[in-house]
């Protein structure tokens, strides 16, 4: 498995002088992900839960439904010039595949670290209809217990706190309790992450659980969390206004700067209580 931090010298200017000093990063590398034998896409990734990456990412792009629609899901050779493997290449094996799911434009799929549908070429491509019922959950969640989760997720991103460069996504119950967090440089990969988890442990749809994110909330964090079933979404910093529209569309909480004891709720606001 690749590293997920990795040392580097820096020089430290401040009032009090200059220092040369080693530094912690966050570790940034290209995945491939093949189905099927063919190639899919590239994503730029901080190794590690890679396969709860790319099962939160075919979640996504509706390429599966659920974990029994994957075979198999390995790391395959991806050699560097010494010959070892890399782990920066990830084989999917669908079960009973229908067909081809590699676009004919390949750029279509490609992703980076800072957004989950650059390569998109229109909003009706990126609309993905969700197979459930968001606006039919009957999730409530308290104010001050929603208020409360930024910080818990917070405590426990351990990456964070060496580096100060990884987003973060957790899933919470309703009454506060973490279930599952993630870090990744790219804030739409730790949601796959997330996602991933629910999809490899049978909790999709998972309509029990709130999304927490520690940035801002982008179109394809709604959609991640509308494609999961995933009632409520809550954001430290703010949404799009794209975002918004497809929350109160696919009739999902949307919260965003949700920081202490206050927080903007931009969609289904009867939700929280």
């Amino acid at each position: 498995m690749g590293r997920v931090t990795t040392r580097r010298p820096v020089v430290r200017r401040s009032a009090t002088g200059t220092v040369r000093r080693p530094d912690t990063l966050a570790v940034e590398e290209p995945m491939q992900i093949r189905i099927d034998g063919s190639d899919l896409t590239i994503t730029m990734r901080t190794p590690g839960n890679d396969v709860e990456l790319v099962l939160g990412f075919l979640h996504a792009e509706a390429i599966i439904a659920d974990r029994a629609d994957v075979d198999t899901i390995r790391y395959c050779d991806g050699a560097d010039e010494d010959g070892a493997n890399t782990y920066n290449v990830l084989d999917v094996t669908l079960r009973d595949a229908t067909g081809s799911v590699v676009p004919a434009d390949p750029r279509s799929f490609l992703t980076t670290s800072a957004c989950g549908v650059c390569g998109k070429t229109s909003l009706d491509q990126v609309r993905t209809k969700s197979r459930f019922d968001v606006a039919g959950t009957e999730l409530r969640v308290a104010t001050r217990v929603l208020a409360d989760m930024p910080e818990t997720l917070r405590e426990h991103q351990r990456v964070f706190a060496a580096t100060g460069g990884l987003h973060a996504a957790g899933l919470f119950t309703a009454d506060g309790e973490l279930v599952v967090l993630r870090e990744d440089v790219g804030r739409h990969n730790a949601v796959d992450k997330v996602i991933g988890w629910a999809v490899d442990n049978n909790r999709i749809p998972a309509t029990e659980l709130v999304l927490i994110v520690s940035g801002r909330a982008s179109f394809e964090l709604v959609q991640k969390s509308v494609m999961a079933g995933i009632p409520v979404l809550g954001a430290v910093s703010a949404p799009s206004s794209l975002a918004v529209d497809l929350a109160e569309e696919a009739g999902t909480t949307l919260v965003g700067f949700l920081r202490g004891e206050s927080m903007n709720i931009y969609s289904c606001a009867e939700r929280i209580e």
